[in-house]
């Protein structure tokens, strides 16, 4: 395996490592005088030891507060800290306090983490409540009368389908993604009626949408989403519940508030109206669901939306080895729309990430396998080590050879193997075709893309066939009454391809069937725009010519699907102890964990950053006026995916950058390339993107003023020195966030 230990073409050879945290500790920094000095002293006894951004957030009494953790710093430590020391030091009742966070999971471990700090406090300490946005909100509707019972997630993917069908429409769409866009309305508020629907395929949403909500009310239900629009409007009418809300929850704490929605801000505003004492913890840099209704302006603005926020960065990373805390802070300063902060790492060690530069994702694939099989030899576990990949499709190839090399792995959030999915389906069917003409399973799966209801095709092919089977059983459609004339012709060209791809290479045939129709059947559907993006699914089928290229005949080809399918039912009945299975993931589904040994593939231009996030030609977005504005944003997502990813690693990360992707040459991705140019050559980049920004601000005259100005490098306090003001004085407090001060220049506008 060639591995190196810079990545290919680096000019700069300065491996970037992280300063040293400091050693301070509230050991030193609490001094036994305090009037807090016990509780401190009882943490330690603990073994908990809280650095000095963190007392100073624990410390922080009333009024709103904005903690910025950046990965692995701790947060969970300090929210459960800060939760003990309102309940010790300040007295604050247990149940006037609220935490918030996303998963019971989380939930259920920072109550029991603040019941093991806070023994003192006494019994009403379990009276604190520590939930999630959904199980908090559904017990406030409960107790006020609310007595629909919530679809489970896999009756509302089967109720979707059988609207589906009953609307005629089962082919056309996957419950998942109706599912998907119904939310996403519903997250913004947006009721079925209120849907602005132009196109056709917008319509069929909209009526679906319709009927669900129409279900759920006939028969008394309510989903995940309905919860959180429920309160919001319950609480938006009742002034006198909103106000006993308010003076029981005194104290509201949020984890993880970059990824909050439209619907979960507004009701924990509402909540926090009356008193302002909301805490929340995020960062900004691991903004990565926007697609999923998190909107990163709520973090970004935190601070204007609650005047006199005290802002706390927490700097230290207690994760990683200090060259993935490096690698990290310099993929991530490049965003010109964040919070600035530069993490410290406390671990110590001179391991650095490694790179390789394989041929194509396939090569890339079996390198890396076999490099988990040595760590695997000489003693790492399984469960120490996690696959990352941008997307479920540029996973292919790592998800195969490990299956076929049978390790055991873990695969999130993928309910069916990449052959089955319904963009790579049909072209497979046509291969099937190929081998075997009556392939009834087959002909269905073909018929969608002949623009034939399914149901009624096959019907049809079926009567026939009771009363004269044919070699190729798709010529009954030539009889089928609801076709017209070009249609029918569309059927016999049909057969005819399948016969004439029948002897080509896979790649080939593969190539063929696109060129001749599925690539403009894709593009034409205005379904498929709807509820996939174009760019992935053009994506999805370079990745099968890319699959098929190992294979010298199509029989051999259908084999290794077939295989491959048989063996992930196998993986999803099989119940597989993830603490002895590698992890395959996306990085989307990585937020959060961490790995001592984390692989991640696909680091290259058009992959990470994705090639719809580079072009805006491939994007299904519709920019707008802002078209460059809109673009750029969507480029910093990426680039905080980028981020996320190497931030899981612990102890070791290797990145892989293929060099062809999609049969074109590719380059190692700029995130990994902007961190190794030349220090000249950055500064020349740096220099054109300062120059483009000042030509797009407002020219006005400017002056240069003596000033205090803060140095916390997140807050933007200043205060102009005037002359009549003592030199003597050396420092001075910030008065936004109390860090101290020192003299310099400020250059502001004249506002003549």
């Amino acid at each position: 395996m060639n591995l190196t230990k810079l990545p290919q073409g680096a000019t700069n050879t300065k491996i970037p490592f992280a300063k040293k945290a400091s050693d301070k500790t509230s050991k030193e920094i609490v001094s036994d005088l305090d009037k807090d000095a016990y509780f401190f002293r009882s943490l330690e006894h603990k073994g908990i030891e809280l650095n000095e951004s963190q007392i100073k957030a624990v410390r922080h009494y009333k009024g709103p507060l904005l903690t910025l953790s950046g990965a692995g710093v701790g947060k969970t430590t300090l929210l459960t800290c800060r939760a003990s020391y309102l309940m010790s030091y300040h007295q604050v009742p247990p149940e006037n306090m609220l935490l918030v966070t996303f998963t019971k999971k989380a939930a259920d471990e920072m109550k029991e983490r603040i019941i093991s700090l806070t023994g003192t406090v006494g019994k009403n300490i379990s009276k604190i409540e520590a939930s999630t946005f959904h199980a908090f909100f559904l017990k406030l509707l409960r107790k006020q009368g609310y007595h629909q019972e919530i679809v489970k997630e896999e009756y509302k993917r089967i109720l979707i389908k059988q609207l589906l069908k009953e609307a005629g429409l089962k082919d056309e769409y996957q419950a998942e993604n109706v599912l998907s866009l119904i939310s996403g309305y519903k997250i913004r508020g947006i009721k079925p009626n209120q849907v602005i629907a132009k196109t056709t395929s917008e319509k069929e949403i909209q009526q679906i949408y319709k009927q669900y909500e129409q279900w759920k009310k006939k028969h008394e239900r309510i989903d995940f989403d309905d919860m959180l629009q429920m309160a919001f409007d319950l609480l938006k009418n009742s002034p006198e519940l909103l106000k006993l809300l308010q003076n029981r929850f005194q104290f509201v704490l949020v984890d993880e508030f970059q990824d909050t929605n439209f619907l979960q801000y507004e009701l924990i505003k509402l909540i926090t109206e009356k008193h302002k004492n909301l805490t929340v913890v995020g960062d900004p840099d691991q903004t990565i669901y926007s697609f999923n209704g998190a909107k990163y302006e709520f973090i970004m603005n935190f601070d204007k939306t609650f005047p006199n926020t005290k802002v706390i960065s927490l700097d230290i990373n207690y994760r990683s080895k200090p060259s993935i805390v490096g690698l990290g802070n310099e993929i991530i300063k490049l965003n010109h729309y964040r919070k600035a902060k530069t993490l410290t790492a406390k671990k110590e060690g001179i391991e650095i990430p490694s790179y390789l530069r394989p041929n194509h994702t396939d090569d890339e694939a079996e390198q890396v396998v076999k490099h988990i099989q040595a760590k695997i030899n000489d003693g790492t576990n399984y469960g120490d080590i996690a696959v990352l990949y941008r997307t479920s499709s540029s996973g292919r190839a790592i998800f195969e050879l490990m299956t076929m090399s049978e390790i055991p792995f873990t695969v999130s959030r993928q309910s069916e193997v990449f052959y089955e999915q319904k963009m790579v389906k049909p072209m497979i069917d046509h291969l099937r075709l190929c081998l075997n003409h009556r392939d009834f399973t087959a002909i269905e799966g073909v018929l969608g893309s002949l623009y034939i209801r399914k149901d009624l095709g096959m019907r049809h092919i079926e009567e026939k066939e009771q009363h004269q089977k044919k070699k190729y059983p798709m010529i009954h459609l030539k009889s089928y009454p609801h076709l017209q004339d070009f249609q029918k012709a569309k059927v016999v060209e049909r057969i005819k391809l399948i016969k004439a791809i029948a002897e080509l290479k896979p790649e080939d045939a593969i190539k063929r069937l696109r060129t001749e129709f599925y690539d403009k059947y894709i593009e034409a559907d205005e379904r498929q725009e709807l509820t996939s993006h174009k760019e992935m699914n053009r994506e999805m089928l370079d990745e099968v010519e890319s699959s098929a290229k190992r294979f010298e005949n199509i029989k051999e080809f259908v084999y290794f699907i077939n295989n491959m399918i048989k063996k992930h039912q196998e993986l999803k009945t099989k119940r597989v102890n993830e603490s002895g299975a590698v992890s395959l993931m996306t990085i989307h589904a990585a937020k959060g964990l961490e790995f001592p040994v984390v692989y991640i593939v696909g680091f290259s231009e058009g992959i990470l950053p994705h090639s719809s996030s580079i072009d805006p030609e491939l994007s299904d977005q519709l920019y707008g006026e802002d078209k460059d504005k809109q673009q750029e944003e969507a480029l910093e997502e990426e680039r905080r995916l980028a981020y996320v990813a190497v931030t899981r690693a612990k102890e070791e990360l290797m990145i892989s950058s293929p060099q062809f992707y999609r049969g074109a040459r590719t380059d190692i991705s700029r995130f990994i390339k902007d961190v190794f140019q030349s220090n000249e050559s950055h500064s020349s980049k740096q220099l054109s993107n300062t120059t483009k920004k000042l030509s797009n601000i407002e020219k006005s005259k400017q002056e240069e003023v003596t000033a205090w100005l803060c140095t916390n490098t997140t807050c933007n306090g200043w205060i102009r020195i005037s002359p009549k003001d003592s030199v003597q004085e050396e420092s001075r407090e910030c008065p936004i966030c109390s860090t101290s001060m020192n003299k310099g220049k400020k250059v502001i506008k004249n506002s003549f």
